[in-house]
């Protein structure tokens, strides 16, 4: 793995593991899903493992029975209840508030690109207080293709007005790594996350950071 900082004028963040732990807030949520039509409730961990593809492949794991209009229903309720109760428990992982402020006061522009969909991530980082930080979102419904596929960076560097070639991916899981490769730009992983840790390290970030304050020192003076 290696990395220059170099060059890098825009940074784009996952959000879920990465800048917010939503955990508890998605597990209640895929839970009263499932309590909704019977169905016993499941670990933290095991909704957790299931994080990261967007709410339709999330609602998939948590119903495999259902399938067409069944499915569509469940995710659209799913949708309703999430946007309503996903703050109660989420929260910015520790030294993200102030990372983001020194970021942003060297001159790095800031996007989010996520799975997640587009307005319950605004929603989010407003509640957070963390919105100005960014100048996009780029949600999971936002473009016609999700992270992996590069779509979505390329998109979140168009609204930014920079140079895709001079843009990072970070994020917690082995689909933030795949985006930034399948984007071709370097892609720093963040440990400690929602992500699978195995999976995120062979999928070869650039780097691997233990904390997200890292990037601090990273980026400092190299813009």
């Amino acid at each position: 793995m290696s990395f220059d900082s170099k060059g890098i004028r825009a940074l784009l963040f996952d959000l879920d593991g990465t800048l917010i732990d939503s955990q508890e807030d998605i597990a209640a949520a895929s839970n009263s899903l499932r309590s909704s039509r019977g169905l016993p409730a499941l670990s933290l961990e095991l909704v957790a493992s299931y994080i990261g593809e967007g709410i339709e492949a999330l609602v998939r794991k948590l119903m495999p029975s259902a399938e067409g209009a069944d499915l569509a229903a469940l995710v659209e309720e799913f949708r309703k209840y999430y946007f309503d109760h996903c703050v109660e428990q989420t929260h910015l992982y520790e030294g993200v508030a102030p990372t983001l402020k020194s970021l942003a006061g060297q001159g790095y522009r800031m996007g989010v690109v996520t799975n997640k969909p587009e307005r319950i991530s605004i929603r989010i980082l407003e509640l957070l207080g963390a919105r100005d930080f960014f100048g996009c979102v780029i949600g999971g419904n936002s473009c016609q293709n999700k992270k992996p596929h590069p779509e979505p960076l390329e998109e979140a560097c168009r609204r930014l007005k920079v140079e895709l070639s001079s843009a990072c991916m970070i994020g917690d899981s082995r689909v933030d790594i795949e985006a930034g490769k399948n984007a071709g730009i370097p892609s720093l992983g963040i440990l400690g996350g929602i992500g699978n840790e195995a999976l995120l390290t062979a999928a070869g970030p650039s780097l691997i950071l233990k904390r997200f304050a890292d990037l601090e020192d990273i980026f400092k003076g190299a813009l």
